[in-house]
């Protein structure tokens, strides 16, 4: 009996050129032989592993691959591998952002490879698109962005799925049941991802803290914070050691010091900071010129480096301003307490002290530790009383002051102030006056020199003891606010031209800020052309010029804070690096950060230096300090963005109560999706979807940044006002929709 021949397979492996070449390349450090690529593939029959050999023999003539051992191949390593960061769109697709190319990078989504939003890859380029832009395939993962997503957990009997709040994770989280860590069916939780097996669809993780229920106030505020991986409680260990450190002014460390405590200091600070980082000295010398210190809490005095507390503050990097609450960088014992510089109390400070003229010319400087004490407190609110209404000061007479220029006097009074009466002193009065007129010099001699004026309006609420939002205000930058900015600036950059200016170079940590991208003020000039505004980019001075005319022109205006996020946007984003080039937006050779260590660890590291070389020191490791200045930036970077979240989020729910009204607003984006939409009143901005515009079918016009109607023609244009109602609010996802009433009429 003969044997029936086994049936040869004839099906032809598609499109294995490229298959191959994605292996070998997804893995160029390895080798592979035939075998370990069918079992890839998932065959075993005698054609399919016939084809792969002959295949690996075309490409290895071609030296596409190169044969490493007998039947063991590796990919041809060429130059065409590049890094870069990538971006994954919530709406599907992906771009590698990368230094090498001009343009971005187009991912499909079977080429992505497991690469999640953020993560730092290795790619190659193989083809471009049919619209010309260029098509790439990543091939490893350098460095994960993030390893821990917040979600809403939903239990099955033997598993679990949490589904990531953020729209860019593409993949839901398998977590197997025995890593719930008891959380509940719909809990909001914070998941860590542990593997991602080869042949799962999803990768693997375990929850590590339940967050609460989805909606509730303190859960989705702890959800943002967790998100971003940020803190909002300090380890015991770390309260400990902070508590106990003596916080005493003793006569051993004054003697130290220099002792200018006999002079007039005062805070100037929000009416609700509870940590006072800067105060400001007054004093008019026999020469005429004005000594002005500025006087930072001292914090490195109390933070010292390699210990549980400066690791933990060097962590975190920075404190984050949530709507509702600070999450500080330091305990409350030295950010509140030993540290903050209040009224009535001696502190140990470091500061920067001028000797300045009448043209707010610095003739002189110090730098170096001090004692002071606080001889009052004021608002800005205050502070901005006494400057608007000198002219309107009313000191009683029983006090014999009969003017302002009277600055000896140290009577303390009731100053009266357009009705308003604050418990001040004419000397302190007189000094913030003197101190406000110096500052408009500073800040005038900035502009001329070519800085960008950023006064972009901050969206505050009024909230009641429960948390709620129940009113939006407005707050913007007074003569107050730019008197405190001016000498803070003045003492950062004094402080960088110090040690940058050495003849010998010193390793230093700089606060930098490059020019814009020539494309990004392109883009920015396109948009603001739509409201009748022109920008004159020919120079740099023509540059910051016309910004500053746009800006100015735009207040009070509808599209002002569109337009000022816009302008904000087109500029580079301002670092901290040893490398020093400059802070373009403020027109200085040189600036750092000095001012706020309580709630910025650069000014930590900062103070550190400048002792080191005011002692004698040698310069430190650059590469360590850059290390230090990256990270720095990365946390400042996560920071901005929980705050932007919380803002957000308290908008919708401020929204959720006012489901029934309309509102104007401008459109402050438009979409192939949808338009987003600025209510003028709170700035609260929400979308308009396409499929709600009912009288015609609209499509995207690029190139007018409009929606247009195929059969009217009627056009929804960036800038354009219309009248809004709330559709829908999604405190979890932070979305706003809105149905479209109508134009507003004229």
């Amino acid at each position: 009996m003969t044997r029936k021949k086994k049936r040869k397979s004839n099906n032809k492996i598609s499109n294995l050129t490229n298959t191959i070449l994605s292996i070998l390349k997804k893995e160029k450090k390895k080798t592979f032989n035939y075998k370990q690529i069918s079992a890839i593939l998932g065959v075993n029959d005698a054609s399919s592993r016939n084809q792969i050999i002959k295949k690996l023999h075309q490409l290895h003539a071609k030296k596409e691959i190169e044969e490493v051992e007998r039947g063991k191949y590796k990919a041809v390593v060429t130059a065409e591998y590049h890094t870069g960061i990538l971006d994954v769109s919530g709406r599907g697709s992906s771009y590698v952002i990368s230094n090498d190319f001009d343009e971005d990078v187009f991912i499909a989504s079977n080429n992505i490879n497991r690469a999640l939003d953020g993560d730092e890859v290795e790619f190659y380029v193989y083809k471009r698109r049919k619209n010309g832009r260029m098509e790439g395939e990543i091939t490893e993962i350098i460095k994960r962005a993030k390893s821990e997503y917040v979600g809403v957990i939903q239990l099955n009997k033997n598993y679990a799925f949490v589904i990531a709040d953020n729209s860019k994770m593409y993949k839901d989280i398998f977590v197997p049941i025995n890593k719930t860590n008891k959380a509940e069916d719909g809990d909001k939780v914070l998941v860590k991802l542990e593997d991602w097996p080869e042949k799962a669809d999803s990768p693997y993780g375990k929850v590590i803290q339940v967050l609460g229920k989805p909606g509730e106030h303190n859960t989705e505020i702890h959800a943002i914070l967790a998100d971003y991986g940020l803190p909002y409680e300090f380890p015991h260990e770390v309260e400990d050691f902070a508590n106990k450190i003596d916080t005493s002014i003793t006569k051993e460390e004054i003697a130290k010091r220099r002792d200018m405590r006999k002079d007039l200091t005062f805070t100037i600070d929000p009416k609700d900071a509870k940590d006072f980082d800067d105060a400001l000295s007054f004093k008019v010398l026999e020469n005429g010129l004005y000594e002005i210190g500025i006087h930072i809490a001292d914090v490195s005095h109390y933070v010292q480096e390699n210990t549980i507390l400066d690791e933990e503050a060097y962590q975190r990097g920075t404190s984050v301003y949530l709507v509702d609450r600070v999450v500080p960088m330091l305990p409350e014992i030295l950010s509140n307490n030993a540290c903050s510089l209040r009224p009535h109390e001696e502190k140990f400070t470091f500061s920067a002290v001028f000797h300045i003229n009448d043209k707010a010319e610095v003739k002189n400087q110090w730098f170096g530790r001090t004692v002071t004490y606080s001889d009052a407190r004021f608002a800005y609110e205050e502070a901005q009383a006494i400057i608007e209404n000198n002219a309107n000061l009313v000191i009683p007479a029983k006090a014999g002051i009969h003017s302002l220029e009277d600055i000896n006097t140290e009577i303390p009074q009731e100053v009266s102030l357009t009705g308003k009466t604050y418990k001040t002193s004419p000397k302190v009065a007189q000094a913030i006056l003197k101190m406000d007129a110096l500052a408009k010099k500073m800040r005038s001699k900035r502009m001329s020199a070519g800085a960008i004026s950023f006064d972009k309006v901050e969206v505050k609420f009024n909230l009641d003891e429960e948390n709620n939002p129940i009113g939006v205000f407005f707050k913007s930058s007074k003569d107050a606010n730019k008197l405190i900015e001016e000498f803070m600036l003045l003492a950062n950059k004094k402080v960088a031209e110090f040690i940058g200016k050495q003849s010998v170079k010193k390793t230093f940590v700089y606060r930098v800020h490059d020019e814009p991208d020539v494309s990004k003020l392109a883009s920015l000039q396109n948009i603001v052309s739509k409201f009748g505004y022109k920008l004159n980019f020919k120079d740099r001075k023509s540059t910051t010029s016309s910004l500053n005319y746009l800006l100015q022109d735009v207040v009070g205006k509808k599209e002002q804070n569109l337009v000022d996020t816009l302008t904000i946007r087109s500029m580079s984003k301002a670092e901290y690096t040893t490398q020093n080039i400059g802070h373009y937006g403020l027109a200085f050779d040189y600036y750092t950060h000095f001012t706020s260590p309580i709630r910025r660890y650069p000014d930590v590291m900062v103070h550190r230096l400048l002792q080191h070389y005011l002692d004698g020191g040698k310069s430190v490791s650059e590469e360590a300090y850059e290390d230090k200045c990256h990270h720095a930036s990365d946390m400042e970077n996560l920071a901005t963005k929980a705050e932007r979240d919380s803002i957000k989020y308290m908008q919708i729910r401020f929204m959720e109560d006012h489901k029934d009204e309309d509102f104007l607003g401008v459109i402050s984006g438009v979409t192939d999706w949808g338009i987003y939409v600025e209510i003028i009143d709170n700035k609260c901005e929400g979308m308009v979807s396409i499929r709600d515009l009912k009288d015609d079918h609209y499509a995207f016009d690029e190139s007018q940044y409009a929606l247009i109607g195929r059969h009217t023609k009627n056009m929804y244009q960036l800038g354009d006002e219309v009248v809004v109602k709330v559709k829908g609010t999604d405190l979890v996802k932070k979305h706003l929709d809105f149905l479209l009433i109508g134009r507003k009429e004229e």
